[in-house]
């Protein structure tokens, strides 16, 4: 077991020895007002739960599944609708990085000062080295999310390619593994094995009932984050969106934003009893 990692994000405290925290917002950036409206109830959950709260969004989905699916706004004007939501609630803010350029355009800029807290590399890119070093070297908190097709003990070799890199504020995020076809399953000791890199380790509910391609399974979110932080996950991964079936990104996964405070309150509860 190494040395248990404690770092902050933006005000937020993440580590396997700090408070529950979330990681939480839409899947992808479909307007400023959405945005500033989904941040301002999270923010409220947050002061009404006592969980911290990192906001999440996408200003370009580069990995969907078809051609013809709705993107985002795309990285200059995503950042300013970012922008616009951290001036108006004050969360930190987490976003996508697809391409080792984006990051060199992000650290190249005052963007990461004044808008981005965490980067996040997608679950499909995780082995793509360029983009995780190009990441790793803006010295920000990066967050992994484990590929669908790696083993839990294969992720040492992705935070060796951060660490390299002098930054060593990682977290890494289970979201669920290929079980045959368009099927995802979760092995809950995945969150022991993966907490032994001393790194926090988050667990993703909504993406984790997805059928890839094909839909998914959202209502399945709520036993399977109750499950995880059972078995340990420091902190929580939950896409939200107030019109679920609106949402223009995996809304048959996508968890309602007025589900989401008791689910929190139950969260915590069960947070507190196994620690």
């Amino acid at each position: 077991m190494m040395d248990k990692i404690m770092f902050d994000i933006g005000k937020v405290l993440v580590g396997q020895e700090s408070p529950f925290f979330l990681i939480a917002g839409p899947c992808v950036i479909e307007s400023k007002e959405l945005c500033i409206e989904t941040a301002r109830k999270l923010k409220q959950i947050g002061e009404h739960t006592g969980v911290s709260i990192i906001y999440k969004a996408s200003y370009d989905k580069a990995n969907r599944s078809s051609i013809h699916s709705y993107r985002g706004p795309g990285l200059e004007k995503g950042l300013e609708i970012l922008k616009a939501v951290k001036g108006e609630t004050g969360l930190p803010i987490l976003t996508d990085v697809h391409e080792s350029q984006q990051a060199v355009i992000l650290s190249s800029s005052s963007w990461l000062g004044e808008v981005v807290d965490c980067l996040q590399i997608p679950a499909f890119l995780c082995r793509q080295t360029d983009l995780i070093t190009a990441c790793a070297m803006t010295h920000k908190p990066i967050n992994i999310k484990k590929g669908q097709m790696l083993h839990p003990w294969d992720v040492k070799d992705i935070i060796e390619k951060i660490t390299i890199c002098n930054n060593n504020k990682i977290m890494i995020t289970e979201r669920g593994t290929f079980f045959g076809y368009n099927r995802l399953v979760n092995d809950m000791t995945a969150i022991s094995t993966l907490q032994e890199t001393g790194y926090p380790v988050v667990f993703d509910a909504t993406h984790s009932t997805q059928f890839p391609s094909l839909g998914g399974q959202g209502q399945k979110a709520f036993s399977l984050a109750k499950a995880a932080v059972a078995a340990g996950a420091n902190g929580l991964f939950i896409e939200v969106h107030p019109d679920p079936e609106k949402s223009k990104s995996d809304s048959s996964t996508i968890m309602a934003l007025n589900e989401l405070e008791d689910l929190l309150i139950t969260c915590r509860k069960i947070w507190r009893a196994v620690r």
